[in-house]
């Protein structure tokens, strides 16, 4: 019976309830504070009815009062409340305190405020006292994101048992009863107690924030979860729902401090902008950047179907046209460029994959050699404004044929005659999960159940993300002149054996095996971005400029001829970059 009454009063509508609530509790408490100070039950009823007329005016009016919801009440319900009535009380006080005392009517607004406040705290418990509280979690970080997180969650299975903050004017404080505390504390405290879930509310924490929170105390939690950073994160909506389970690319990714986006706008917007390899990891991104910093048209070239199709599919509702061709393909290029004119070039398009490249030497020099060489000469004949080469580390003292066909295209980019078109190269290293990168990989061994493979265990490689890059290759862009070389700052290198253990560590699988298979052809136990120490400082501390290399170029387009028709490639690469130092065989 007293579960019907209960959901019978929780269905009726918020006004007339709220209705009720105040005109019950002000007899209550008007009624209360006049039989302690006359003794006696009878009492004026027009003050009552105008005190209860006010009341109920000024929680329609103000701040939606009547509409707030006491089964999620907070601190912040319980002061509304009571800005509510006090207001009210501005109200009416002067029509009564001439007639009835001004202490009265304060004693009678001060109870009237416990006993609506009590009310709705205990309709809160109510309410919630049935939920069972089956797993525990510390939110790391008791800023704003942190206690919208606490206000999601406390209505849910979670128990919070603390707050962990590195400010030391916040620590040992609480909120909610719900202690604050610093990481050394919460350590000495619990290194015995293994808790469900770890929360880092810190959306504006540095990667090494990020990375230093997780060593310090992934060991005491079943599972690790962090918000997104500011810029992927919806300005409104649940965090909680936003909440994801904290990856490898958390924990490696950089966030350069020295980005210039208004730079970058002013370069793209309303710009016809071309991307070759637009399906690929970077060209996709670049694509999706383009979109967001205003440029009028993206031309889409790849000759793969599928990739363009994905990309395509994305930007659907962007001025965008599509093109399925090859640069390697001169005729067809050329009809694209005066179909099209491109203000900006960006060619993406090339084999990467060093061990495939490595079985088919000849395709990989003709896509990457011959497709970027006939892309800058359309871009200089339709007078582009600008051509941005997406180099590689890898071109950098090169051990692979991938490298050194990147090398001969810097050099081309170099030397050509550019006549009025900007020509540069933005080189950098690895990207985090881009196709056929090492993290993907090693996803799908782990949850084939392992092994992973690592080729050897003192391999290093530089990492990235890919939006990250992206927008530092964009604005590198902006810097050059032409011929320039721009070097990402990679950050220092990371051991792939760790990053091996790292997202073993992650996925919660403790028994994969780490197996070591030697190194692939063409292989090199670390990477340089730099081919010798006379690289030149810009504005940006994220970006630095190689040494500028000459090549007589008449010189070079006849030895790229001889490259392509000479049936020893190795040979005439070597002849070409005399720095290449082919490993065949690891």
């Amino acid at each position: 019976m007293i579960k019907k009454i209960f959901d019978h009063i929780v269905h009726m509508d918020k006004r007339i309830l709220n209705i009720l609530a105040i005109a019950v509790l002000t007899f209550a408490s008007f009624g209360w504070i006049f039989f302690v100070t006359h003794k006696s039950w009878n009492f004026m009823w027009l003050p009552v009815w105008v005190i209860i007329v006010t009341r109920v005016f000024a929680s329609m009016l103000l701040f939606r009062d009547y509409s707030l919801s006491w089964s999620k009440a907070t601190q912040k319900s319980f002061l509304l409340k009571s800005i509510v009535f006090v207001s009210a009380f501005a109200v009416y006080m002067p029509f009564f305190y001439k007639k009835i005392p001004i202490s009265f009517l304060l004693s009678e607004l001060f109870v009237f405020i416990f006993f609506i406040n009590l009310a709705m705290y205990s309709y809160y418990f109510a309410r919630n006292r049935g939920a069972t509280k089956t797993k525990s979690v510390v939110i790391y970080g008791a800023g704003s994101a942190g206690m919208k997180i606490y206000s999601e969650l406390k209505e849910s299975s979670y128990k919070i048992k603390c707050f962990i903050d590195d400010s030391k004017s916040l620590q040992n404080r609480s909120i909610d009863g719900v202690r604050i505390v610093s990481l050394d504390m919460y350590k000495a405290r619990n290194m015995d107690t293994v808790r469900d879930l770890l929360v880092i509310a810190m959306p504006s924490a540095t990667t090494l924030q990020t990375n230093a929170i997780y060593e310090n105390l992934f060991t005491l939690f079943n599972s690790v979860k962090v918000l997104p950073s500011l810029r992927e994160m919806l300005t409104d909506g649940n965090y909680a729902k936003q909440l994801k389970d904290i990856s490898v690319e958390d924990l490696l990714a950089r966030h350069p401090k020295d980005l210039d986006k208004e730079l970058i706008g002013e370069f793209i917007k309303d710009k016809v902008v071309l991307i070759t390899g637009a399906g690929g990891s970077i060209g996709s991104e670049i694509a999706r950047q383009c979109k967001v910093f205003g440029a009028s048209k993206l031309i889409l070239l790849d000759h793969s179907e599928y990739n363009l199709y994905a990309i395509a599919e994305e930007l659907k509702d962007f001025n965008r046209a599509l093109v399925m061709q090859s640069v390697v393909n001169l005729e067809s290029l050329e009809d694209t460029f005066a179909r099209h004119l491109p203000d900006i070039v960006i060619h993406a398009a090339a084999y990467k994959h060093v061990p495939l490249v490595e079985e088919n030497i000849s395709e990989a020099i003709i896509n990457n050699v011959i497709g970027t060489k006939n892309t800058i000469d359309m871009a200089i004949k339709y007078k582009v404004s600008k051509f941005v080469l997406i180099s590689t580390d890898k071109a950098v003292r090169p051990t692979n044929v991938m490298g050194t066909t990147k090398r001969i295209c810097e050099l081309y980019l170099q030397n050509v005659e550019r006549k009025d078109t900007q020509i540069v190269a933005v080189r950098f290293g690895n990207v985090l999960g881009s196709s056929g990168s090492v993290i993907p990989k090693f996803k799908t061994q782990i949850e084939a159940g392992g092994p992973i493979t690592v080729t050897h265990p003192d391999i290093t490689r530089y990492f990235m993300l890919i939006p990250e890059a992206c927008e530092l290759v964009l604005q590198a862009a902006t810097l050059g002149h032409g011929g320039e070389i721009f070097i990402l700052d990679m950050g220092k290198p990371i051991r792939i054996v760790d990053l091996a253990h790292k997202m073993i560590e992650l996925s919660g699988k403790k028994d994969i095996k780490i197996e070591f298979t030697g190194l692939r052809a063409g292989e090199k136990l670390y990477e340089e971005l730099l081919i010798d120490d006379s690289d030149a400082h810009t504005q940006y501390e994220s970006i630095t400029v190689a040494a500028r290399t000459e090549y007589e170029i008449g010189k070079l387009n006849s030895d790229i001829q001889r490259l392509i028709k000479n049936k020893n490639k190795l040979k005439v690469l070597k002849e070409i970059v005399p720095e290449f130092n082919h490993q065949l065989n690891n």
